[in-house]
């Protein structure tokens, strides 16, 4: 299913996981390491509606809060809990504004519906309409991205399906990741889930690989 028209990346992807999580459960595996599909869901809802509990997430701290907020929410009937996720964040959080939602819940809603679809047998991508594959794209040579493969050391260049590149780090040697731009946007995520090819100076590839990137 490709975006409806009108509606951001973000909005299709939200409809589009809650529909999938309905489907799977709360006990199915995710691409997350350590969590099912409950844990992603709670963490969904902790991002947008719970501030209190964000820190934990990268806090050591702070987590013990975040579990029992986390906790809290799987107490509830699990067709509840997704439609609360569905009808997206409460009108005090500022990503209730479309504008806002499409810029900071894109990627976000992307990569979590990859990682909820990837994480059962059998998966493939999915064939995206010109819509979102530009949003992606937009995504792929974004700052983002540029700060989350930084840690490679070396040049490195996403090459497209048309042939285009976004060089996401300047340097030498170079490597060159190629593939569609979801898939490159998963794969800077640290996803290994993913169809990339990654070619280049040898030099150059082995570095990218052991900053943890697959290929």
């Amino acid at each position: 299913m490709g975006n409806v028209q009108g509606m951001s990346l973000a909005r299709t992807e939200r409809t589009q996981l809650a529909d999938l999580l309905v489907e799977l459960g709360p006990e199915q595996p995710t691409l997350c390491e350590g969590w099912d599909t409950g844990d992603l869901l709670a963490h969904l809802l902790i991002r947008e509606r719970r501030p209190d509990a964000v820190p934990g997430a990268f806090l050591s701290f702070a987590k013990p809060w975040t579990d029992k907020v986390a906790a809290g929410y799987l107490e509830q009937p699990w067709p509840e809990l997704v439609e609360l996720y569905r009808a997206g964040p409460p009108a005090w959080n500022p990503t209730r504004i479309p504008k806002v939602d499409a810029m900071t819940n894109s990627a976000e809603m992307f990569i979590h519906h990859e990682d909820a679809r990837r994480g059962q047998p059998d998966w493939q991508p999915r064939e995206l309409d010109p819509q979102d594959t530009a949003a992606l794209t937009a995504m792929v040579d974004s700052a983002v991205v540029k700060v989350a493969v930084r840690k490679v050391g070396v040049g490195l260049d996403a090459e497209l399906p048309d042939g285009s590149r976004i060089q996401l780090r300047d340097g030498e040697p170079l490597a060159v990741v190629a593939g569609a731009p979801g898939e490159i946007l998963l794969w800077s995520s640290g996803r290994s889930a993913c169809r990339i090819e990654l070619s280049g100076d040898d030099a150059a590839v082995a570095a990218v690989r052991a900053a943890g990137f697959s290929g």
